[in-house]
């Protein structure tokens, strides 16, 4: 192999962001080396356009939550099968695994076990900082090396003895979209009672969770109306979860805005007073922006049974990232939208939580910044362990 030689990576990729952080690190190979790139494996939109042919269609492998992927087990173990063996065949100089952990650790396992010579770097450390700890050290023996998105990752993992693991950051603190965003929240803002107040909803990104969280929700949105608050309400939300968002709110009194558009839903993270969401990715989203939040989050009926394995403090990201809490969270039973109403008023106006959460998220903002883009620096550590199994090959 030469210096001119193209390099061929797998890929496996199932989420949207997955893909996203997949094609940011093509992108950076090819600028930091000046070669081809030649993919094969799994991903979306966003490799595709980078040059993948997919080896199926990548939303076969997006389930999430306990019972979704029990349930989906056989269809997964034979699709892990048919990739392994895909990727094995092709030879690969390195195999990137990019999020969606039940399914592309499974297949980096019978990639290491049916050859060995391959590297393998696993791209978003699994939440083993908060559930099922053990999965760090099993991790070890299939996975070289894991890029981490959060600051705290890669002492957890040292300290659970899991794979070396370096932080790279997180590509939204890069986001054009999110500057513009927090640029609109630093300034100063009319925080009269009286005035129109921009509520983000966000309920979540599967139907799941959209259809768990939607009626608390309303409820919250009437009780506020109720309690003397105008209110221009904004659902920002992707394509398959629409039409479940869309009949669910078909009803309200005050309908909401439904976004789509990427740019629309910066400039309303920009526009917006308050936010009550589904916790998860967003929270971080929304913290880099500066938006106050209230989080909420209801188990799916197999994931309440073993809920007594959570062993991390807090689940919301902007929290766990500051140390300390900096925005409040809400579970099933305890999602009730009397208190939420109570909380969200108190974001509206300039109140000590309002003033609390701000500074907070400020906080997140100088742990989560890199000197340079995630993708360089993920690249970076793609090639060491590239360079190093050929040397030994040499």
């Amino acid at each position: 192999m030469t210096n001119r030689d193209p390099l061929k990576i797998a890929i496996v990729a199932g989420e949207e962001s997955g893909d996203l952080l997949g094609a940011d690190i093509v992108a950076a190979l090819q600028a930091a080396t000046g070669r081809e790139v030649r993919l094969v494996g799994l991903g979306g939109r966003h490799l595709v356009r980078q040059g993948l042919v997919p080896l199926f269609d990548a939303s076969e492998i997006a389930v999430m939550g306990l019972a979704a992927v029990v349930a989906d087990l056989p269809r997964l173990m034979k699709r892990i099968g048919e990739t392994g063996r895909a990727i094995v065949a092709e030879s690969p100089d390195c195999l990137v695994t990019i999020d969606s952990p039940d399914f592309t650790l499974r297949v980096a396992k019978k990639v290491r076990a049916d050859n060995p010579s391959i590297p393998i770097i696993h791209y978003v450390c699994p939440s083993v900082w908060a559930w099922r700890p053990g999965r760090a050290a099993a991790m070890r023996p299939h996975v070289d090396h894991i890029l981490c998105l959060l600051p705290f990752e890669p002492a957890e993992l040292q300290r659970l003895g899991g794979p070396p693991a370096t932080f790279v950051g997180h590509r939204l603190t890069s986001d054009p979209g999110v500057l513009s965003a927090a640029d609109r929240q630093s300034r100063a803002r009319d925080l009269s009672a009286d005035r129109l107040k921009t509520l983000l909803l966000l309920p979540g990104s599967r139907k799941g969770e959209v259809t768990r969280l939607i009626e608390p929700f309303g409820e919250t949105v009437s009780l506020l109306e109720a309690r003397g608050h105008r209110l221009r309400l904004v659902i920002p939300t992707v394509p398959h979860v629409e039409g479940v968002i869309a009949h669910a709110v078909s009803g309200w009194t005050n309908r909401p805005e439904i976004v789509l558009d990427q740019q629309r839903k910066w400039q309303a993270f920009g526009e917006a007073d308050a936010a009550l969401i589904a916790s998860g990715t967003v929270s971080l989203e929304l913290a880099l922006c500066g938006v106050p939040l209230v989080s909420c989050y209801k188990l799916d009926a197999l994931a309440r049974l073993v809920q007594h394995a959570i062993t991390v403090w807090s689940a919301l990201l902007p929290n766990l990232i500051a140390d300390r809490p900096v925005a409040p969270e809400f579970y099933d039973r305890y999602v009730r939208p009397g208190m939420l109403a109570r909380h969200i008023e108190q974001l509206f106006c300039d109140s000590q939580l309002r003033s609390w959460q701000k500074h907070g998220f400020e906080e997140v903002a100088r742990r989560m910044a890199t000197v340079r883009p995630a993708g360089e620096t993920a690249a970076e550590v793609v090639l060491r362990h590239v360079k190093t199994d050929r040397a030994k090959g040499s």
